[in-house]
């Protein structure tokens, strides 16, 4: 259908622009395409390109008489369609308002185009505009779009209503926040809910599935308008429950899931008769996304405290549900069934994942980083997508077909997920309500039941443990046989339910017992390890990881075999699977630890790992992995791992140079793509760690001699626009004040300032606090290890340093491992800088306190009391304020059994303290007398008081 002709093309630009929009797509003459594609960037600049694009869009029959094929034809008016959504978002306020206009009015005519791929392009195009003008932009439109997907008029057609409703819910989607914004004393959602419900009365299937799935994206934001009609919306979904389309009843099943979130008391009164309805449409194996939907539901529900436990009564209908939806439907039987043995079969680039670094933990106060455990067995993945992750207009991998359908987020998944959820709520009632078909299924003839009944055991693991415990010995023998199954698929969930189980096999008692079932699944699931099978060595792999932080310290005298065979995996793995064999490295260096300073265990590991290290370039985002996992073995060996610091030293140290470099180079060269931060990250956590590991001498050398000099570089990272790259930049700052102080200390004047400018809250970002504040964490840590070393040559900046410090440890909104690390800063600060401090103890002697009181007693404690206590010694009397609080610290102090001088100077001015506020204190038993009895009995005992 045309346009209304308020505006007319020259002939010649139009048969040009149409050309150059038909060559843009081709992609059989590539120099058509590349000039198509430079005439269309020139184009962008002529005053009328707009105009042109909406005619080319909006009037197909018009330009039937170029001598387009009905197929070209629509290719170029959805190109048209796609450039001109592009020129409203780059320059919308350009746009003249005739320009405005025309597009407005063309646009709700191609919603009712027969073309069903124009009418989507022109609610994309509608619901641009509205984000960029604004709802009062253009006010007419959403009355328009209700008239006409309402069939108002009575003579609109189904494909324009659809085309309206279409728009419609874009418009929803993409404007949640400015539809519930007031304008002019009213909310446009005041008058979107109702008219929505209105529609969902269509007789049209596709324009009452949308009504719905509009509503829907309002639910999570609880907007007023839906709060009030939310009777009428649970009064409608009733009404539509048993609706013939299978697309309405999918969103009748995820309004129900969203109005738990939001409501469960709505939900609550209806469960009995909600859950027969849920497990009917789950059981619709023609529709497996209603399937899912309903699924979600018992996730949803086991998911929230409030209503969990209403599914008890119901556990003997929904269980077997959820048990039967774990079997693979016939097209993933036919589709693993002819994967075959692929170990030898190199990896394509495409399908290696992007690896994301793991963020480390903070710095704590005593110096360690907590290692992040990561995903470390999660062979399978029961974890929910977030539907909000992805950008408007991206488009996720698996819609284009290019991720594993193994790894996509389906019915299978949803309903082993909910199964494990609920098993950890009812433990063992779901176990005896699942062990009817567990015992049916276990031995299966066909395989696919075989291998759902193990993903059950593997999913009840958690919850059930107490209840399937006494079935362990004659199941877990059976899962090892399973191993060898012909299937394998069926040897992928068995590594991973085995893994499930490796805790129970890992802390058994006896001796014989452990090698009765922990020796045979840890051999079984290293076998694996080097199965013909990708899928299977990689979740063998995951299972092993799994295992190694379920034992522990337990796989100490087993560690020669492992290492032999992760050497084997070196040899033989692709690369997309060397990732998961880095984290197994990873996670026995970290849970066996300095037992892997054996030589002969060094001898094994060490030239497999400098061979792959060698082998990756320095592009590669493999390295990655291998960086974080060089980091914890550094650890593991500590001194050990001089023989190969110094090669992968100064590779750190280039890597960081050269990713710095592109980033100058990158910033003042718009097109060139900034270089990944991962690489910064990665190799600054690993120089931690080696000047961590090594002696000081050897570190020390190895900071010495790098070039470019590495405290240059260390500056540069420090203000690095990247919070990862800041926060391991402060870390390695820290440890180099612990190790190294005499190669710090001459930069310490540079390093200093930058310190001091990382400290100021007023410097965090609202889009990224958590991570913001986890720089602060680390650069008060920092902060307080040089303080420790540098001593008197702090003095010219404890002004500064005190008032960010202070700034932090007096906000409420900074979370407490942060405002402890400023305390110990403080404190530390004060241990040689107490006259510079001392003026400001009132202000800061009380949140100090508070702050600080439930620290565990430890060497960094100790050196911030003594801080406090010399601080106090030359300002006794600003404590008046806090007097009681200071005694009850003091009396709350113990001394750890470590030999540490400054816990006992810390006792010893606790000591100095107390004694002379008792001389000043006129009726010092009365005062002591405020302190409850416990807190008296340790002052006299410790102090003599």
């Amino acid at each position: 259908m045309a346009a209304p002709m308020t505006w007319q093309p020259e002939a010649e630009p139009l048969k040009q622009l149409v050309g150059y929009l038909k060559d843009a797509l081709s992609a059989h003459d590539q120099k058509a395409q590349r000039n198509a594609t430079q005439m269309l960037a020139q184009a962008k600049s002529s005053p009328d390109i707009t105009n042109y694009l909406t005619y080319i869009f909006s009037n197909g029959q018009l330009l039937q008489n170029l001598n387009l094929n009905s197929a070209n034809l629509n290719l170029v008016r959805s190109s048209a369609a796609l450039s001109l959504k592009n020129n409203i978002k780059a320059c919308y306020k350009d746009i003249p308002e005739p320009s405005h206009a025309y597009i407005r009015a063309a646009v709700l005519e191609c919603l009712q185009d027969p073309n069903s791929q124009i009418r989507s392009f022109a609610g994309t195009v509608i619901t641009e505009t509205v984000q960029r003008g604004g709802v009062l932009g253009w006010p007419e439109l959403l009355p328009a779009l209700f008239s006409i997907a309402g069939n108002e008029r009575g003579n609109i057609t189904s494909s324009a209503q659809e085309g309206a409703m279409g728009a419609l819910a874009k418009v929803c989607e993409d404007s949640k926040r400015e539809l519930e914004k007031v304008y002019e004393g009213t909310r446009p959602l005041d008058f979107i809910i109702p008219r929505l419900l209105d529609v969902t009365s269509s007789p049209i299937a596709r324009v009452r599935a949308l009504a719905l799935a509009s509503l829907n994206s309002f639910v999570p934001q609880k907007p007023q308008a839906l709060v009030a009609s939310l009777d009428s919306i649970l009064a409608r979904l009733f009404q539509m429950a048993n609706d013939s389309s299978d697309d309405v009843r999918r969103n009748v099943c995820r309004s129900f899931v969203l109005i738990v979130d939001i409501r469960p008391d709505k939900v609550q009164p209806h469960m009995g008769g909600l859950v027969d309805y849920m497990a009917l449409q789950q059981r619709n194996t023609d529709d497996s996304d209603l399937a899912l939907e309903a699924a979600e539901f018992w996730l949803a529900i086991s998911e929230n405290d409030k209503m969990c436990a209403t599914l008890g009564p119901y556990l003997h209908k929904i269980v077997p549900v959820l048990l039967e939806s774990m079997v693979y439907d016939e097209e993933a039987v036919m589709r693993l069934e002819g994967s075959g043995d692929d170990a030898e079969v190199d990896d394509r680039a495409e399908d290696i994942k992007p690896h994301f670094v793991r963020s480390k933990a903070p710095r704590t106060l005593t110096n360690g980083q907590t290692a992040d455990a990561g995903t470390n067995g999660q062979g399978l993945k029961l974890v929910a997508p977030d539907d909000d992750a992805l950008s408007e207009g991206e488009v996720e991998e698996d819609d284009e077909g290019g991720a594993d359908a193994e790894e996509q987020w389906n019915l299978r998944k949803c309903s082993a997920a909910a199964l494990d959820v609920l098993a950890s709520t009812f433990h063992g009632s779901v176990f005896q309500v699942a062990l009817p078909y567990l015992e049916e299924n276990l031995r299966h003839q066909d395989w696919p039941n075989r291998e759902a009944a193990v993903l059950a055991i593997g999913a009840v693991a958690e919850g059930c443990m107490e209840a399937i415990t006494p079935h362990l010995p004659d199941l877990v023998p059976y899962l090892i046989s399973l191993l060898s199954d012909a299937e394998p698929a069926v040897r992928v969930i068995t590594c991973w339910a085995l893994g499930r189980y490796s805790g129970w096999a890992s802390q058994l008692d006896s001796p014989n017992d452990k090698k009765l079932f922990f020796e045979p699944m840890m051999e079984g699931i290293l076998n694996k390890m080097l199965d013909k099978s990708k899928r299977v060595q990689e979740s063998a792999a995951s299972a092993f990881a799994n295992l190694e932080e379920r034992a522990g310290k337990e796989l100490t005298p087993y560690c020669a075999p492992i290492i032999q065979q992760f050497v084997q995996c070196f040899e033989s793995y692709k690369d997309k699977n060397m990732f998961i064999l880095y984290d197994c490295v990873q996670t026995l260096a970290e849970q066996v630890g300095s037992p892997l300073r054996r030589q002969d265990l060094i001898d094994l590991l060490m030239p497999a790992m400098i061979r792959r290290w060698s082998k990756i370039s320095d592009q590669s985002q493999e390295l990655f992995p291998l960086l974080e996992c060089l980091s914890y073995v550094a650890t593991a060996l500590g001194d050990a791992f001089a023989p190969f610091a110094i090669p992968i030293f100064a590779r750190c140290i280039r890597i960081i140079h050269q990713n710095l470099e592109q980033y100058l180079l990158a910033l003042n060269n718009e097109p060139m793509e900034k270089p990944d931060k991962d690489f910064l990250v990665t190799s600054l956590d690993l120089l931690s760690a080696i000047i961590q590991a090594l002696a000081p001498a050897k570190s020390g050398e190895l900071v010495t001699s790098s070039q470019p000099r590495f405290f240059d570089l260390l500056m540069f990272c420090m203000e690095d626009p990247s919070n990862d790259v800041r926060q391991s930049s402060y870390a390695l700052l820290g440890d180099c004040a612990v190790n190294i102080f005499p190669q710090l200390n001459p930069f310490l004047p540079s390093l200093i300032p930058v310190l001091i400018r990382q400290l100021d809250l007023d410097n965090l970002r609202d889009d990224d606090i958590d991570t913001g504040f986890s720089v602060i964490n680390n650069a008060c840590w920092s902060c307080g290890e040089i303080a420790m070393k540098y001593q008197q040559e702090m003095i010219p900046f404890v002004e500064k340093i005190y008032h960010s410090l202070s700034s932090i440890i007096g906000n409420p909104q900074v979370p407490t491992s942060v405002g402890e690390n400023a305390v110990i800063a403080l404190g530390r600060l004060g241990v040689d800088c107490s006259p510079q401090l001392a003026p400001h103890l009132a202000e800061f002697a009380s949140p100090f306190l508070h702050i600080i009181e439930p620290v565990e007693d430890n060497d960094e404690k100790g050196h911030a009391f003594l801080g406090l206590n010399r601080t106090i010694e030359r300002n006794p009397q600003a404590m008046g304020h806090c007097l009681l609080a200071y005694f009850k610290a003091s009396a709350a102090y113990k001394r750890k059994e470590t030999d540490s001088i400054h816990q006992d100077e810390a006792l010893s001015s606790f000591q100095r303290n107390l004694v002379g506020y008792k001389s000043l204190i006129p009726n010092f038993d009365a005062f002591i007398a405020q302190l409850p009895q416990s807190d008296r009995q340790r002052l006299r005992a410790s102090y003599g008081l």
